[in-house]
């Protein structure tokens, strides 16, 4: 019997980090199997002035390539992608996505709320949304957003967030389904994978 929530409703999983969120997010790309089902997108704070090595370093600990999607990408069932540097990527309908230099929201483009906001409109009840450590309040609204239209929302335990304000954030504004440990995240991630076997 799981002791999540989980289901093949799913289309795609969401993750937001910042500060102190890169281990977190090694750590799951590495223990996420080559085949893992659903496509994982990534918004994640970066130097807008780096365009290049963050995707890389990914990539290094991921089982699976990371890629930076160019404009009007399908999002291919399995893929793993990470918003490009100085750019907002935002899902949408039709399964693909939308990059812009519209300004910073939270201080931040790529935006966090950005990706989780057009995800949910795109996806409703279908996605899962995983925030992340973080220093700012990115991310909240979008997991509002995705709690409201019916779709699943988890954040690391701001216990083990290196900066918690992110996870603190989205739990001060919307009922979170569940706060877990990088460790327990990954267990859900494999157990969700489970379903579409």
């Amino acid at each position: 019997m799981s002791k999540y929530r989980v289901n093949s409703k799913y289309k795609a999983v969401l993750v937001g980090g910042s500060a102190g969120s890169f281990q977190g997010v090694t750590r799951i790309l590495s223990s996420v199997p080559k085949d893992f089902s659903l496509p994982i997108i990534m918004c994640l704070h970066r130097l807008k002035h780096v365009r290049h090595g963050f995707e890389e370093a990914l990539s290094i600990k991921s089982a699976k390539p990371v890629t930076e999607p160019h404009d009007k990408e399908s999002i291919k069932k399995g893929g793993v992608y990470l918003a490009p540097s100085n750019y907002h990527m935002a899902v949408e309908l039709g399964n693909t996505f939308s990059l812009s230099t519209e300004g910073a929201i939270n201080n931040s483009r790529p935006a966090i709320d950005v990706t989780l906001d057009t995800a949910s409109y795109a996806y409703r009840e279908k996605v899962v949304g995983i925030l992340l450590s973080g220093a700012n309040k990115d991310g909240a609204m979008g997991m509002k957003k995705i709690k409201d239209r019916g779709g699943l929302t988890i954040v690391q335990d701001p216990q083990e967030c290196m900066i918690d304000t992110m996870p603190t954030a989205a739990m001060s504004l919307t009922a979170i389904d569940y706060v877990l440990g990088i460790d327990q995240i990954i267990e859900f991630l494999l157990e969700l994978d489970q379903q579409y076997r």
